[in-house]
């Protein structure tokens, strides 16, 4: 399988583009992928098609005592992350224990690290469960997955493991956050088992910001692929490109990550 896969909980921390200094956890298995999306582009592979049944995570108290240690360490080196970053193996939220751990983790923080943020990388995917939704609405940096303009898009790339999950619930999703809303979208496209994938034609880019323009975000990150991707013939769209794009977010601030 292309990518790779984090093999512990707690991993970093490590320099990040867009976050500084990071420290990352994982809440899913360290062995496999397990996500509700199977992107094209995900530097962790394809997202395995077996029964999940089984699947050994970690448990909050398992979170909880790692993510002390570490903090204790770290402040003994003074080394004080700027981010507190939920990431890893798939989408964080699918933890059955997300919303207590969030809790945890921000008792954790607020008593060691009280000036480092906590952000969620998420798909967007889980918003339609309230328990998900309140323990997003806790965090600093809520950076939530918007790559297409069209349902016909979004299932090319996204590859969404539900027919019920649509485009238009994850916007409709998407509003309920406002001004607490980072919106993450990467540009790509190629041919991807003989179909043509673009995110990037005129039509694509104006649904995405009639999207954009419903949901109001905070602000919107912009970038390209950067790592091996697990489906072959994608382009890595130029940031000549990006920046046309960018300017197009009139009223909302943009920011990119380019290679």
């Amino acid at each position: 399988m292309s990518g790779f896969l984090f093999n512990e909980m707690i991993f970093g921390p490590v320099r990040s583009r867009r976050l500084g200094n990071s420290l990352g956890i994982n809440l899913l298995p360290v062995n496999r992928k397990y996500c509700t999306f199977n992107c094209i582009y995900c530097e962790c592979g394809w997202t395995p098609g077996e029964d999940p049944a089984g699947l050994q995570m970690p448990t909050r108290n398992d979170i909880a005592e790692a993510l002390e240690t570490k903090f204790i360490q770290l402040k003994a080196r003074n080394n004080v992350p700027d981010s507190i970053t939920f990431a890893g193996n798939g989408e964080p939220t699918i933890h059955p224990d997300f919303a207590q751990i969030i809790d945890d983790t921000i008792n954790l923080r607020n008593k060691i690290f009280p000036h480092s943020e906590i952000t969620v990388l998420s798909n967007s995917s889980m918003l339609h469960k309230k328990e998900v939704l309140d323990a997003l609405m806790k965090v600093d940096n809520n950076v939530l997955k918007l790559d297409a303009g069209s349902e016909e898009t979004f299932r090319l790339i996204n590859k969404p493991q539900s027919n019920q999950l649509t485009l238009e619930n994850i916007v409709t999703n998407l509003q309920k956050f406002r001004q607490k809303a980072i919106i993450q979208t990467l540009f790509v496209r190629g041919m991807v088992d003989g179909v043509k994938v673009d995110n990037t034609t005129p039509a694509e880019i104006n649904l995405w910001l009639d999207h954009i323009n419903r949901i109001k975000p905070r602000y919107v990150m912009l970038y390209p692929i950067e790592r091996e991707t697990p489906a072959k013939g994608l382009e890595i769209i130029a940031k000549e490109e990006l920046l046309a794009i960018a300017e197009k977010l009139t009223h909302i601030r943009v920011k990119y990550s380019v290679y």
